[in-house]
C-alpha cells in the first residue's frame, strides 16, 4: 500500500461486474452454478484501489487481508478457498476475477515474511507490510467508529489467491 489518496472510492458497478463474470464463466468453460461472486475494491481511497488492482492484474499481489471487525460491520462471510471474485478498480469498473487458495484468520502482527512478499506492495518486506496495514487498519477503524478497538494484535484474514 503505497498510493496515499483521499479521492473517495466510487461504488462498485455492480452490472458491469455481472458481465464481466458472465464473459469470464463463458470463455473459461465455467458452468452456471457457480453464480454467488463477490466484487470489491481494494483500499480506502480511488487511489490506493487503482494500484493494487494493477498490482494484482500486472504485478505480483496474490494475497490480500482485511480486519475481522470490517467483515463482521459489512456483514460479509469470511472469504473461503474456492471463492470466486471481481477486483475493481477505484472507479468501481471490474478489472479481474480471482479464485480463492488460502485463508488464515490471526492476529495482525502474526504474518509472515512470505505472506507480506505474496501481497506485493512496496519493497515487499514484512516491515514495510506491518507499517502499511497498521496505517490503513487504523483508517478503517476509525471510519467505524471503533478507533479504540485497533492494536497489533487485532484479528485479520489473510487471504491467498490466484489471477484467473
Amino acid at each position: 500500500m503505497t498510493a496515499s489518496g483521499t479521492t473517495p472510492l466510487q461504488l462498485v458497478d455492480v452490472a458491469a461486474a455481472q458481465a464481466f463474470w458472465q464473459a469470464h464463466k463463458q470463455s473459461h468453460g465455467l458452468g452456471d452454478s457457480l453464480t454467488n461472486v463477490g466484487a470489491f475494491q481494494f483500499g480506502d481511497s480511488h487511489e490506493l484501489a487503482d494500484e493494487l488492482a494493477d498490482l494484482v492484474v500486472n504485478g505480483p499481489k496474490r494475497a490480500t487481508c482485511g480486519p475481522i471487525a470490517e467483515i463482521e460491520t459489512a456483514g460479509d462471510p469470511l472469504p473461503a478457498v474456492g471463492d470466486y471474485w471481481i477486483v475493481c478498480d477505484g472507479g468501481g469498473r471490474p478489472v479481474a476475477v480471482v479464485r480463492t487458495t488460502g485463508v488464515r484468520v490471526g492476529p495482525l502482527s502474526s504474518v509472515d515474511d512470505q505472506f507480506a512478499w505474496d501481497e506485493g506492495e512496496g519493497d515487499r518486506s514484512r516491515a514495510f507490510w506491518l507499517d502499511a496495514h497498521t496505517r490503513a487498519f487504523t483508517r478503517i477503524f476509525t471510519a467505524m467508529d471503533r478507533a479504540d478497538e485497533m492494536h497489533p494484535d487485532v484479528e485479520v484474514v489473510f487471504e491467498r489467491f490466484e489471477l484467473l
